[in-house]
């Protein structure tokens, strides 16, 4: 290997560090209080040996074998996520219509849940992180929610800034975080070198089988330790395969290990240390350096999360499953770089309501865990269809590989059904109701589109009548976007009635999304001519692709229509929502469509962001 590889691969390990890991390396700060915190663990020496195994062995089978081994390699053109793994099963059971339209509405419904663990997962982090503050004095527990919704708003406000500026600071300070919550576990094992014992599962299993029912109870709380666990997947097409393996194996586990056989040191050698191990760990000359450490890798690790939402948003969109946003590019380098101010202060809204109404970290661990580990589940199911449709492996090797963690994956979601009621509930409404708009959206455009398709005029049909007695030229191009190829666009006919000219050159331009995630140039145009200078053009764009349509037009020239960027028309022609006859949706769901319909972003808007189904504004925009 090359210096040069050598020093890439560096970085973007250092950057997996950063971005992918900040989650998880924030769940030391609550993860062990929550489990002996719960009350239902007995507190003897033998129950902290078993449940520091059952944390170990959690890490090792959920991150490490199932994100790390298999997971990772399901990639879809290096692109990874729950988006790209549902374009992949989709795609991979494209002759099972039937199995094809469940598959893409549990897909959607996990990527719905991913807004709900958006607004618990910063909340408990940076709520946690500034608890610490109790331990160095009780009389700032009544600044720990304000304080926690400051450092909040503060994080959310310099988004529209880009994450370019402060984020090669990620790497760095999160390496920082994990070097110091693995010292801290180093100077607590040397007083008690014998809780590396717990290393061993027998431990684990002689836990679960003397207390089956505290076991399958406190598996809610174990699994704070895999927050984050998704991003492993979601942040494969930023750094790779193996900066990502790299990273986990040689730091993250390590320090995460170290960290928690620390903590269950300290409560060996002082039980009462159970309120905040994390913090008891810590001098007290170094508790408010650390808080100040904990809240830095909290917000990275929210940070993360939060520009995960925007990709998500982004691609959702582009897959037909959501409106039109305002999308900022953050970047003049980087197209993945982006800021969504209504998903935003969306989320941030979220967010403050979940701090305000929980107040502590303690009952914000009572609402998490339900929609990561439904999440984890979905995951799993969709893992099985790719190997099993794309990859072509035997049914008995797809059982074993995936049965082994749907087993394991249905008994978190199990455990964490019992805290439903405790909160549990509030990341299932979020994801809810986003699952609601987007399959009403989604519904909403067929069903309206079905309506356009059904009394649309044939376009070769139109412009051979058109052309006997042809209506006066005028010099430019003329882009007329429509939903249907070889249909005629109401902009097309509206232009002619009113203004009754033609331009000179006239394009058909239909955009089409597809289930993956880039299309390159070289495959971007299908140009099809229809005569009289009248060409019909398909643009395609995957659902990471930065949709930019006149950059895309502007690569007909020297295939026969020159596109001048100062005397194109861009023609987008008016549509109206009407409740359905019939068969359609329910009355509320149309009510709903025809709001988010209104709601939709303006005609510049649909020129930089088009979809497969483009809405028509009746308006003419002079480019």
């Amino acid at each position: 290997m090359s210096a040069d590889s050598k020093s890439s691969l560096a970085a973007l390990t250092l950057g997996a560090i950063g971005v992918v890991y900040g989650d998880i390396g924030t769940s030391v700060l609550y993860a062990v209080k929550e489990i002996f915190g719960s009350g239902h663990v007995p507190f003897t020496h033998a129950n902290v040996y078993g449940i520091l195994s059952i944390l170990f062995w959690t890490l090792t089978v959920i991150v490490s074998l199932k994100y790390v081994v298999l997971v990772l390699r399901a990639d879809n053109n290096g692109e990874g996520g729950l988006i790209a793994m549902l374009a992949l099963a989709s795609t991979a059971v494209k002759d099972k219509p039937a199995l094809r339209q469940l598959l893409l509405a549990i897909g959607i419904f996990g990527t719905s849940l991913f807004y709900g663990d958006g607004v618990i997962t910063p909340a408990i982090s940076v709520l946690s992180a500034v608890e610490g503050l109790e331990v160095i004095s009780s009389h700032f527990r009544h600044y720990v929610v304000p304080t926690t919704l400051l450092v909040l708003f503060v994080l959310f406000a310099v988004q529209k800034r880009g994450t370019s500026g402060i984020g090669r600071f990620f790497g760095p300070i999160t390496l920082t975080w994990f070097l110091t919550i693995a010292a801290l576990g180093v100077a607590q094992i040397i007083g008690h070198p014998e809780i590396l014992g717990a290393l061993s599962p027998l431990h684990a299993l002689r836990f679960m089988w003397l207390f089956p029912g505290i076991s399958f109870i406190i598996l809610g709380a174990v699994v704070l330790c895999v927050t984050g666990a998704e991003a492993l997947y979601a942040d494969l097409g930023h750094f790779g395969k193996r900066p990502i393996r790299l990273a986990w194996f040689l730091i993250v586990m390590p320090c995460l290990t170290l960290n928690y056989f620390g903590q269950g040191a300290l409560l060996l050698a002082d039980p009462a240390a159970v309120k905040n191990p994390f913090f008891n760990m810590a001098p007290e000359w170094m508790l408010l350096p650390l808080v100040g450490l904990a809240t830095m890798a909290a917000v990275i690790a929210s940070q993360a999360l939060i520009t995960g939402a925007f990709s998500v948003t982004k691609q959702a969109i582009q897959l037909g499953y959501l409106p039109r946003l305002k999308v900022l590019h953050t970047s003049v380098r980087h197209t993945g770089q982006i800021y969504m101010p209504f998903v935003n202060w969306g989320l941030f809204t979220a967010i403050v309501l979940a701090v305000v109404m929980f107040k502590s970290s303690s009952n914000l661990a009572a609402a998490y865990g339900i929609a990561v580990t439904l999440d984890m589940l979905i995951t799993t199911v969709l893992t099985f269809f790719v190997i099993r449709y794309s990859w072509k492996y035997p049914l008995g090797v797809c059982i074993a590989a995936t049965g082994f963690f749907f087993l394991i994956d249905l008994a978190f979601f199990s455990s964490n059904l019992l805290k439903l009621l405790a909160g549990g509930w509030f990341p299932l409404f979020i994801g809810g109701a986003v699952f609601t708009l987007m399959m009403t959206w989604k519904r909403g455009r067929e069903l309206m589109l079905e309506k356009q398709h059904a009394e649309s005029i044939e376009l070769n049909t139109f412009l051979d009548a058109l052309f006997v007695a042809p209506p006066a030229r005028v010099e430019g191009t003329a882009v007329f976007l429509t939903a249907d190829v070889g249909t005629v666009p109401n902009a097309m006919l509206h232009n002619l009635k009113h203004n009754k000219v033609l331009h000179a050159q006239n394009l058909f331009v239909t955009v089409r999304a597809h289930e993956v995630p880039w299309i390159g140039l070289n495959k971007r145009l299908e140009i099809d001519a229809l005569g009289h200078d009248c060409w019909q053009v398909i643009v395609h764009y995957g659902f990471k692709n930065d949709q930019d349509l006149p950059e895309a037009l502007s690569a007909l020239r020297g295939r026969g229509c020159e596109v001048g960027p100062m005397t194109t028309s861009y023609f987008l022609s008016r549509d109206v929502v009407v409740p359905t006859i019939g068969s359609g949706m329910a009355p509320w769901r149309e009510k709903l469509f025809a709001q988010m319909h209104h709601n939709a972003s303006a005609a510049a808007e649909f020129l930089n962001l088009p979809s497969n189904a483009v809405i028509e504004l009746g308006s003419k925009v002079e480019i």
